[in-house]
């Protein structure tokens, strides 16, 4: 009966090793897992705390070139009125009462344009359209006026072209319309950055947080194996006591030796709750 409870200890012994190297060696991959994870997220709050200054500096860029974009609108303002100012001095409005009514609608001014397509139309009606003498005369003298009013725009345009102060004002303006679009176009790209990158912080601010769950997950499993490891390391321990005892009471051993006193010291601590390093739980699952 002894040598039958004896191999089924032995059996049981085998088993209980295999289980606690088992929990030992995923306990250990588990802890691998966390050390990846840990490092893929410090790594990813590493490069969202990097981008969020460079958030930070398109930001302030950003508003300074506003504030430009604002001074720079402002000066085109005043060339634009300047020109407009000149354009006016050169081209007076010396039109009657009469005239307005009769060739300008109302708020809109006169053209060229404007002048030749209603002269064409009057053209068209007067060599097509049979009408009375009277009424040719009046289209006749509709038409001399028309004549004489496109004269006068283009005479005025041509003044307008000629004149020096006119076209420096125009350079001015010009000038100053080229530095508003540039202020504007460094002002929208440090805005556009400002957004790429702020995206890019929640992207990897999202990583980031999945990352500490896998970390949090990887721990706990790690935790658990840690546990049923110990678990089995007890069991393991108490299997192969059993299996000294009888061998000590077959034998006639009367003194535990001092190697097993060392073991049996550790199993009191770890059943205390302490924490024993990895060699000292590698030596409980050592089998003399």
């Amino acid at each position: 009966m002894m040598s039958e409870f004896k191999d089924f200890l032995e059996t049981k012994r085998k088993i209980m090793d295999k289980k606690a190297t088992k929990h030992r060696e995923e306990r250990d991959a588990w802890h691998g897992k966390s050390k990846d994870s840990a490092s893929k997220r410090n790594e990813l709050n590493a490069g969202t705390r990097e981008l969020l200054v460079q958030v930070q500096e398109q930001k302030t860029i950003r508003d300074q070139l506003n504030e430009v974009v604002r001074e720079k609108k402002a000066a085109r303002q005043k060339t634009s009125d300047a020109v407009k100012n000149i354009r006016s001095s050169i081209q007076p409005n010396t039109e009657g009462e009469e005239d307005k009514g009769k060739h300008r609608r109302k708020g809109r001014p006169e053209t060229v344009i404007g002048h030749k397509k209603k002269l064409e139309r009057l053209e068209r009606e007067y060599e097509t359209q049979a009408r009375g003498q009277k009424a040719r005369k009046k289209m006749e003298d509709e038409m001399r006026e028309l004549y004489r009013r496109i004269k006068k725009l283009e005479d005025e345009q041509k003044n307008l072209e000629d004149s020096d102060d006119l076209r420096k004002a125009m350079d001015e303006n010009n000038k100053a319309f080229e530095e508003l679009q540039e202020a504007a176009d460094k002002a929208q790209l440090a805005h556009d950055n400002m957004i790429q990158w702020s995206n890019e912080v929640e992207s990897q601010r999202t990583e980031a947080e999945q990352a500490h769950r896998e970390l949090r997950k990887c721990q706990r499993e790690a935790d658990n194996q840690h546990h049923l490891y110990i678990v089995s390391l007890r069991c393991l321990h108490s299997i192969q006591e059993m299996i000294r005892a009888i061998r000590a009471a077959e034998s006639g051993e009367t003194q535990r030796p001092q190697a097993r006193e060392e073991v049996q010291d550790l199993m009191s601590k770890l059943l205390a709750g302490d924490t024993l390093s990895t060699d000292e739980l590698m030596q409980l699952q050592r089998y003399d």
